[in-house]
């Protein structure tokens, strides 16, 4: 029980600021391209109350900690509420909706470098304080995870909306058809233990980003 409050106290903060500032980064993004629905209900917001879905950002995490603590593995992941967007009052739809679904994750890479110059500020401090440290490094790791996820070319996931704005007219239509079914997806590539291979690519990129600033 020890252990898995520790790890609750080392992820919590990790944890609801890479899903609420993903979130929030999507609005900030459409407002700028047009689209003000995010903005008009309150999303736009660093407050995480605005942002928290009670599965996806407590339950889930917690779930996966709680197996974790017992020695069962797992792929740490949440999600919050979406952020409405409406893509039809962007100036450019097909075009910005990449720029939109980019910010995200865009979001958590920038949260990765910021831990990563904390953890590195704390060892040049000489700061010594294995509490800190093991945040740090979450933080890292739970950006990272969060950006791969959503990287993904799968929608309803970032990935997949950033692919339906690269492809041509024709081809989008027919690829974001796949969007009803896009969870189910990510849920049998879990099931088959097969996640982690369509993963590494976007945790390679990740981590290659992070060392180019720290």
């Amino acid at each position: 029980m020890n252990d898995l409050i520790q790890t609750l106290a080392v992820y919590a903060i990790p944890v609801l600021f890479a899903i609420t500032l993903h979130e929030a980064a999507h609005g900030y993004v459409a407002r700028m391209f047009g689209d003000h629905t995010a903005a008009i209900a309150g999303r736009i917001t660093l407050n995480p109350l605005r942002h928290i879905d009670p599965i996806g950002t407590i339950v889930v995490p917690l779930g996966i900690l709680l197996v974790s603590s017992l020695g069962g593995g797992g792929f740490l992941f949440g999600w919050a509420k979406p952020v409405p967007v409406n893509f039809g009052n962007l100036r450019r739809p097909k075009q910005q909706m990449v720029w939109v679904a980019a910010a995200g994750p865009g979001a958590n890479i920038v949260m990765a470098i910021g831990w990563a110059l904390l953890l590195n500020l704390l060892a040049t401090l000489g700061v010594d304080e294995p509490f800190f440290m093991k945040m740090a490094t979450a933080g890292i790791m739970v950006n990272i995870g969060l950006m791969a996820l959503n990287l993904l070319p799968i929608p309803p996931l970032d990935g997949g909306r950033i692919l339906t704005g690269l492809l041509p007219a024709r081809l989008a239509w027919r690829f974001a058809r796949i969007e009803p079914y896009g969870l189910f997806i990510v849920i049998g590539l879990m099931a088959t233990q097969t996640l982690g291979f369509f993963l590494q690519p976007f945790y390679r990129l990740g981590i290659t980003l992070v060392r180019l600033f720290v």
